[in-house]
């Protein structure tokens, strides 16, 4: 992230989070349905593992797919976060969602919080539904 992309956001915290839909969906302010992606649930030796894996992650986000969403929301992400910091929230709750919450959704909020690491606000990461059947 280049210093112009920096929030001003010392007391601004983002809540990013992943969840599953057949969980419930969440109380948050923006929420993004990542079932588009490759589920490596359907993958054998993938579907009891989870996001946080580099191998599952990749499945799921090294494609043409994926690349192309980090392209489009990373700008709109930070010009969220930017804005929202800027009022007088404390808080942003985006929450990812996928299926269940164990695969997808879950790789996309640990890119994302790379994305955001050395941003400028305070990051509170969470997986809402990673030990969920």
């Amino acid at each position: 992230m280049t210093e112009q992309q920096t929030i001003d956001g010392r007391d601004f915290t983002v809540s990013l989070f992943s969840f599953g839909y057949k969980h419930g969906i969440p109380e948050a302010d923006l929420v993004w349905d990542v079932r588009f992606l490759p589920n490596p649930y359907w993958v054998t030796g993938l579907k009891d593992r989870s996001g946080l894996e580099d191998d599952v992650a990749a499945y799921a986000l090294d494609n043409e797919t994926g690349r192309e969403f980090f392209v489009l929301l990373e700008p709109l992400l930070l010009f969220l976060v930017r804005r929202h910091a800027g009022g007088k929230r404390p808080q942003l709750r985006i929450g990812i969602g996928c299926t269940g919450g164990r695969h997808r959704s879950v790789a996309v909020v640990e890119y994302l919080k790379k994305f955001l690491d050395g941003s400028g606000c305070n990051l509170n990461v969470f997986h809402r539904d990673i030990e969920k059947q």
